[in-house]
């Protein structure tokens, strides 16, 4: 049987490919599916090229976090993966801003990340990166503070911190995360 979406026949799964004698099959590179903007993932001798086809994202949504201020969600839970949203110190119940100190500033951001986790029935110990974004690097060490009081030092996530121009708001800080399932 050929391939159904440009008529080319499709070569035998035994036959060996990859050398320059042998062409790869219709849509593989020395044996491993490729992706082609006309016809997609190619397909194998066994089916499809993509292994989990089934997979479904959840969206996390909390009331005891800040509300999206723009078209994403708050985190989406996609093959026992969380992966939240960068999140600024919006007090989820009034809608402030907290820029009373960087310290405040950076416990609000860790409790909206708390409740999120909480939400997708993880904790802080489930996070595996963290990427901080800050518009003054010179607050590193008082943020990192603060933010080392959520973490376990043996089994602290992987993480960067950055400087950037700005932030949503006009926050000082912003801190996303990826968290698995056990």
């Amino acid at each position: 049987m050929g391939c159904f979406r440009c008529a080319l026949p499709r070569l035998k799964p035994w036959v060996a490919y990859g050398n320059a004698h042998d062409p790869p099959p219709h849509g593989f590179i020395r044996g491993r599916p490729s992706y082609n903007p006309t016809h997609g993932f190619s397909r194998g001798p066994h089916g499809s090229a993509r292994e989990n086809t089934n997979a479904m994202k959840k969206i996390i949504k909390t009331d005891k976090a800040p509300d999206p201020v723009g078209p994403y969600s708050q985190a989406i839970i996609h093959n026992d993966t969380l992966y939240a949203s960068g999140q600024i110190a919006l007090d989820p119940a009034t809608g402030v801003l907290i820029t009373d100190s960087i310290e405040a500033e950076t416990t609000r951001v860790m409790l909206n990340i708390q409740a999120i986790l909480e939400e997708a029935g993880l904790s802080f110990k489930d996070i595996v990166k963290a990427s901080v974004f800050v518009t003054d690097i010179n607050n590193f060490a008082r943020i990192n503070a603060v933010y080392s009081t959520y973490f376990d030092e043996a089994t602290a996530p992987a993480r960067e911190l950055v400087q950037v121009t700005a932030l949503p708001r006009g926050g000082n800080v912003e801190i996303s995360i990826i968290a698995a399932f056990d």
